[in-house]
């Protein structure tokens, strides 16, 4: 498969392609299939089809040694729940041979943010760790994965779901993924900006809401200024 081309800064303000590997993700979970079908459409299956990344889904079962393929087990101390073994990462993440970033998906984690997602973009390899039941046991987090992140202050069922969404995230930056590179860096919060503004589209006026004047007057450098200042105001609501 022929490696993607990135564009280079000459320096003068003008581009040339350059070559890059793909980037590999795994991503290592007791589910698998959770992710055959959204990995298979739209804008990750894209950059896969461009020969921008390689998915590699790992499952973690596969590193237990009992005939249940048991992962998880009563907490030491007592108390409700379950928690995930330490040993079945320990062993994924070693078959794999993989290499930093290694992140454990978890709420006590920092927020994910989109300079996490251009950092992974700009990598090699990203590998993501799928928790499930009550916990994960912390020596994955102390010893084995490079960082935690979450996606926000609210618990999910297990960590495929913040998995699927940071892989959308670095997916859609990477080369090939979108039709034009305008599209992504127009994006909120790309390149450390606030949120975008807000886009109109046909018909300009209905239900007898109309698309603002600026955006259908033609004057280019007055619809940027509108576009920079919603964007400003909307972060600043945002973020009050």
């Amino acid at each position: 498969m022929t490696a993607p081309a990135e564009h280079t800064d000459d320096g003068d303000g003008s581009t040339h392609p350059t070559a890059r590997a793909p980037l590999t993700i795994n991503i290592v979970s007791i589910f698998p299939e959770f992710f055959v079908t959204p990995l298979a459409i739209s804008i990750p299956s894209k950059a896969a089809a461009a020969g921008s990344v390689v998915y590699n889904v790992v499952d973690l079962r596969r590193f237990t040694h009992d005939r249940h393929r048991t992962v998880d087990d009563y907490p030491y101390g007592g108390g409700p729940g379950m928690v995930m073994k330490p040993t079945p990462f320990f062993e994924a993440v070693e078959h794999l041979g993989a290499t930093a970033p290694i992140v454990l998906l978890s709420p006590r984690g920092r927020t994910f943010a989109q300079a996490d997602a251009h950092r992974f973009a700009a990598g090699s390899e990203l590998t993501l760790l799928c928790g499930h039941y009550k916990d994960v046991d912390q020596r994955v987090a102390d010893h084995l994965a490079t960082e935690e992140l979450s996606l926000g202050d609210f618990v999910l069922s297990g960590g495929e779901p913040a998995a699927l969404a940071i892989v959308d995230a670095v997916a859609r930056l990477l080369p090939g993924a979108m039709s034009d590179h305008d599209s992504a860096a127009t994006d909120s919060f790309y390149g450390g900006a606030g949120v975008s503004a807000p886009s109109y589209t046909r018909p300009e006026e209905y239900r007898g809401f109309r698309v603002p004047d600026v955006l259908l007057s033609g004057h280019h450098a007055k619809i940027a200024e509108w576009r920079r200042a919603e964007g400003a105001r909307r972060t600043g609501d945002r973020r009050g």
